[in-house]
């Protein structure tokens, strides 16, 4: 039957548009955002978070989490990352994908677009993440996609590939922590080739870290329903947050997997691309340590490559 896209209410918006194919689904919001609400398989469980109390909600000059896939421009700044999506979006039915326009930011001067790519007949969605500089001045930026996941999952970040003493003098590998990071955290598992972090609702204080991944994949798992980014790496690029391309945050209520465009000195009426790959699986085991990853995730992420 191929892919379907319908108007339909979901959590108390009356304007979302769902997406379809005969086995996975997304729901895009058209009351605010850009936000992708819901994700998964169809009449399985929702792999965002979504937050009872902001659902349905619209208007205000206040920013509400929502939940679900956004996304933002980096480095993160308050206000300048903080404005408020709570209005209206555009959506466009193109030949092949979904186009989901945001007015301009009036305080930032900044417009955000998503184009949502739905397979036919597999699990795969790509969404490529746009943002255009409508000010008179260069601005400098990097695309920042946001997944908010919802809680009990796992993250699984791979490190950059090792190497022997005598062949690295220097330093190949770049970490990069918050103020609030804390290594001794019980959420965290520290591997020999990949940094774990479970989300887990009786711990309510925060967790993050940043890195570069120029292997160009993070995975997630969660009810072992296994979600694989891909996404583009530009070796030698600046990128931010001391160079990271992949981010994660935890706090009581969710986990977010995030991916970074590199950093661009955005001219005006130009544009900034960063695209994801989402792959999901069925019956994937969480992971505890690494041979488990090399046995349940890196099977499934070969099939995405």
């Amino acid at each position: 039957m191929g892919v379907r896209l319908e108007k339909v209410q979901y959590a108390g918006w009356p304007n979302c548009y769902r997406l379809a194919n005969q086995t996975i689904e997304l729901i895009v919001t058209g009351d605010v955002g850009p936000r992708i609400i819901r994700f998964g398989f169809i009449g399985e469980e929702n792999l965002l978070k979504e937050y009872a109390q902001f659902v349905g909600k619209t208007g205000g000059d206040e920013w509400r989490i929502y939940g679900g896939h956004r996304l933002w421009h980096a480095p993160e700044a308050n206000p300048r990352s903080y404005v408020p999506d709570n209005g209206p979006i555009q959506i466009e039915d193109h030949t092949g994908f979904v186009r989901v326009i945001q007015p301009v930011e009036l305080s930032t001067g900044i417009q955000k677009e998503l184009d949502i790519t739905l397979s036919p007949n597999t699990s795969h969605v790509q969404v490529t993440h746009r943002l255009r500089n409508t000010t008179l001045w260069p601005i400098k930026l990097a695309v920042w996609a946001l997944s908010v996941t919802a809680p009990g999952g796992k993250i699984i970040i791979p490190l950059p590939p090792a190497g022997s003493h005598s062949g690295n003098l220097l330093p190949t590998r770049r970490l990069a922590l918050w103020a609030y990071t804390d290594m001794a955290d019980p959420r965290w598992t520290w591997g020999s080739e990949y940094i774990m972090l479970r989300q887990d609702s009786s711990i309510p204080h925060s967790q993050k870290v940043g890195i570069y991944v120029p292997q160009g994949w993070v995975a997630y798992v969660r009810n072992n329903t296994l979600l694989v980014k891909r996404f583009d790496v530009v070796p030698g690029a600046e990128y931010p947050d001391f160079g990271s391309n992949v981010e994660t945050y935890t706090d009581a209520d969710m986990l977010e997997v995030e991916t970074l465009g590199p950093l661009v000195e955005l001219a005006p009426t130009a544009t900034a691309e960063h695209t994801e790959h989402w792959y999901l699986f069925h019956d994937v085991p969480t992971p505890m340590n690494d041979a488990d990853v090399a046995k349940y995730i890196l099977p499934k992420v070969d099939e995405t490559a």
